[in-house]
């Protein structure tokens, strides 16, 4: 890493600490609902509507924002917008990592989004009938840019920013373009249009309180599979969801499977992609308890998809023998399988919402080793707020990442490297040497500004770098700014 570089990464990580170090700030236009997880709702990926918020807790329905902007209502723009029915929220993030230590080479990265929401209550803009109670249309557009710091260190599957990723060199990224309507006060929901299925499966308000992908968004390995792509990847589909009370839920969808690399196009804008003809369903049971006095919320969920397509056995050919050097046909696996469970629970409440304690979370997923080149994920993380030392809402948090690589994908390593073949990659990129597997340690401290704006500092050790010992164990620095406008 160049000494220019070097200074960029250290300054910015500097700030971040002496910032979360600073005195107790008073912020007079706080949030009724603030929390870490309304905090950090600066990142535009945490901006779910209240479809997808209502699993987590009681049912929220509506707009994901309210009217929590960093710049007030906008000289009065946004209350008069929100009592006409629409939601606008606008929100910049920026980020720079660098690697001070191990990886292919030492190098640091700036990248960065800028998005933008729109949600419609049809009843409220358009005045129409009771038909039209708790009808929305929500939109999300983003335009990213900067590099993966991963790749550039030599690890081709993971990425330890958090934005980064298939956003395409486009100005305008369409992440999700879809109708809702519930009826019954909730508790029948349907949505229906351009929607990531990650966002809705497979998720947890908690995870992308840290910053590498393989947890923000929805975790790995099942959004790396092109039946569950996630967050900024949509695809053609619907979701139910069943909530016959705010403690349990029951929700399923159905999902056109995209063969290409991105979904809709580079820009997410062309849903008329060809060879769409096979669906990926999932399915998800949640239960969400509040034990004792002081209601201490938990999650706990459990899920599966299945893709009906056909994928590339990622070892055998049609014979069974290694394709990547007999040059033969792969074999075909029918379907594609994944599965899920996911829990967190508050241990110890510091103050009124579902996120303001001491939290434990914890996660598997299984991906079929046959096509997938990850088929175990495991997480285990801890987070709090910053409640004890008089900053209620700060947030800081450590997690522990393992992550295993398929038997079928080894093979084919193994295979291609003794014949003295190119390595051979599949979901989760071209590795440098034999896999085994990956674990990630993170910390992170996140400082709440003021309403709308946050200053987070990150550190992960990367150990077995793109799940092999090529590389020495990477130490990588991040700073990070979420502004909602």
């Amino acid at each position: 890493m160049s000494s220019n570089r070097l200074w960029r990464c250290c300054l910015a990580a500097a700030v971040t600490l002496l910032a979360s170090s600073s005195a107790a700030y008073a912020d007079n236009a706080t949030n009724t609902q603030s929390s870490p997880a309304s905090v950090k709702m600066a990142n535009l990926q945490q901006t779910i509507p209240g479809f997808l918020q209502s699993p987590y807790g009681a049912p929220s329905f509506g707009a994901p924002y309210g009217t929590t902007h960093a710049l007030g209502d906008w000289g009065g723009i946004q209350p008069w917008l929100q009592k006409h029915g629409v939601y606008v929220a606008l929100a910049l993030y920026e980020g720079i990592s660098g690697n001070v230590s191990g990886g292919r080479k030492k190098t640091d990265t700036v990248a960065g989004q800028v998005g933008s929401t729109v949600d419609i209550d049809f009843r409220k803009l358009f005045g129409t009938g009771q038909w039209s109670d708790d009808l929305w249309l929500h939109t999300l557009i983003v335009n990213g840019h900067g590099t993966n710091l991963s790749r550039s260190f030599g690890d081709n599957g993971n990425q330890v920013q958090q934005i980064y990723g298939a956003r395409g060199n486009v100005v305008a990224h369409l992440v999700w373009a879809y109708f809702e309507k519930s009826w019954f006060n909730h508790k029948i929901d349907l949505a229906a249009g351009w929607i990531p299925t990650g966002t809705f499966f497979n998720n947890a308000p908690w995870v992308c309180n840290f910053m590498n992908v393989w947890m923000c968004g929805n975790v790995t390995p099942t959004k790396y599979l092109a039946g569950g792509r996630d967050w900024p990847s949509g695809n053609i589909g619907g979701v139910l969801r069943l909530m016959p009370n705010p403690h349990a839920y029951v929700m399923g969808g159905v999902f056109a499977v995209s063969p290409h690399s991105y979904n809709g196009g580079i820009s997410g804008w062309s849903w008329g992609q060809s060879n769409l003809g096979k669906l990926s369903t999932e399915v998800e049971i949640g239960w969400i308890p509040e034990f004792g006095h002081d209601k201490l919320i938990g999650h706990y969920k459990v899920g599966a998809m299945y893709d009906n397509s056909r994928y590339n056995n990622l070892y055998e050919d049609i014979n069974g023998r290694p394709w990547v050097v007999t040059g033969l046909p792969a074999r075909k696996q029918s379907g594609q399988t994944s599965v899920w469970v996911m829990a967190d629970q508050m241990l110890v409440r510091h103050g009124d919402g579902p996120s303001n304690g001491l939290v434990f979370g914890a996660q598997y997923a299984y991906a079929d080793g046959k096509t997938s080149q990850m088929n175990h994920h495991i997480v285990a993380a801890l987070m709090d707020t910053g409640h004890l030392w008089g900053r209620p809402e700060d947030g800081i948090g450590i997690a522990f990442q393992w992550a295993h690589f398929s038997h079928s994908a080894v093979l084919s390593q193994q295979a291609a490297l003794a014949n003295g073949l190119a390595l051979i990659g599949a979901n989760f990129g071209t590795p440098y040497g034999i896999q085994g597997h990956e674990t990630i340690y993170e910390a992170y401290y996140t400082y709440h500004v003021r309403t709308g704006v946050t200053l987070q500092g990150d550190f992960q050790y990367v150990n077995h770098v793109g799940g092999t010992t090529v590389f020495n164990d990477a130490a990588v620095l991040s700073s990070a700014l979420n502004v909602a406008f």
